[in-house]
Order: structure tokens, then sequence, then C-alpha cells
């Protein structure tokens, strides 16, 4: 392949030639490797993070602009957007969070469990659902966005090319409707 400039070969990425893109991580992988290293000295981790960047560099609809600045600026603010991102997963798996549907079928029954635990999951299963069909599809890609697949605010807003305080707004307002739908049988929303 000729030698391309970085904003030339992320044209092509984006147009889905997989040459540029081979060209991209031989040029970036180690630096990409090297970066992640230092956010958390797990070699696992960082191949992870060096996948996602490219995945990312791979899937993603915005690219680079080289009139906001050096493309290799770019590539490191994506790469700690995502080390970030894979460190509050890490934290996270430690304590699933209970809005998260799927989370409930993967769930092993114990046989072991009182009769109560069982009901109460069962409950809750019900109500966590149902208060996602009070949502619409925008919403719930949203919720999956930004809780459960780690992406911030900001990236959430150029991912779908919608302004920050319009994704801030409706964030506010589906955890408005899920209080809402999640309260308890008093009547008191969840906090």
């Amino acid at each position: 392949m000729r030698q391309y400039t970085d904003e030339q070969l992320m044209h092509m990425v984006m147009a889905k030639q997989s040459e540029a893109l081979e060209e991209m991580y031989d040029r970036y992988a180690k630096l990409v490797y090297s970066f992640a290293m230092k956010t958390n000295s797990d070699g696992q981790f960082a191949n992870e993070i060096v996948q996602l960047v490219f995945t990312r560099l791979w899937t993603t609809e915005v690219g680079y602009d080289s009139r906001r600045g050096l493309f290799v600026n770019w590539l490191l603010t994506i790469t700690r957007n995502i080390a970030i991102d894979q460190l509050r997963k890490l934290k996270k798996h430690e304590a699933v969070m209970p809005l998260e549907p799927h989370v409930w079928e993967l769930v092993p029954d114990d046989p072991k469990r009182h009769p109560e635990e069982i009901a109460t999951r069962n409950w809750m299963k019900r109500h966590i659902e149902e208060a996602y069909r009070h949502l619409s599809e925008s919403q719930v890609r949203l919720i999956q966005d930004f809780y459960w697949e780690g992406y911030t605010l900001s990236e959430i807003a150029e991912r779908y090319r919608e302004p920050l305080g319009t994704v801030k707004s409706r964030l506010h307002q589906t955890l408005k409707i899920l209080r809402k739908h999640l309260a308890p049988a008093g009547g008191e929303g969840i906090e």
C-alpha cells in the first residue's frame, strides 16, 4: 500500500477498506498498547483495549477531523475513553446493576433458595421488564450505551450525531420514567 496520511487512511477505513485498517494497525497498535498499559498494567487488558480501539475505528460513523487536531491525539483520546470504560465495566462486573433485564436470565436458579427469594427475584424481573416497556427505543439504547456499554454521554452524542444537551436531557427523562415505573407499591420512586 502506498504511503497515505492518517486522515486519508481513516477515510479509507470508514469506506471499509480492510487494507487501510491493517495499515492503521501497523502504525499505531504499539502506541495504543503502551497507552493502555499505563492505564492498567495487565497485558491482557491492554490487548483487549487495542482490539476495542481498532474495532471502534472500523465501526465509527464520525471519524477523524484534521481541523480538530492531530490524528494521534484523537486516537489516544479514543484509547483513553475505551480504557476508562473498560475499567468501569470491571468494577461494575462485581456488582451487577438491577436494571439490566437480560442479567436476570443469566442468574442460575438455586434450588436451595427460600421460596420468598425466588418470588422476590421473579417480581423484580417482571417490574424491570415492565419499566423498559415504557421507554422508547432510543431511551433503551441510551441506557444500554451509557450504563451497560460504558460510553460517555459525549461519545453517545457523537455516535448518534446529536447535541450533548439533547442526550443529557433524554437521559434525565429516561431515568424519571424508570423511577416512576419501578416505584414500590407504596408509590415512592427509586432513589
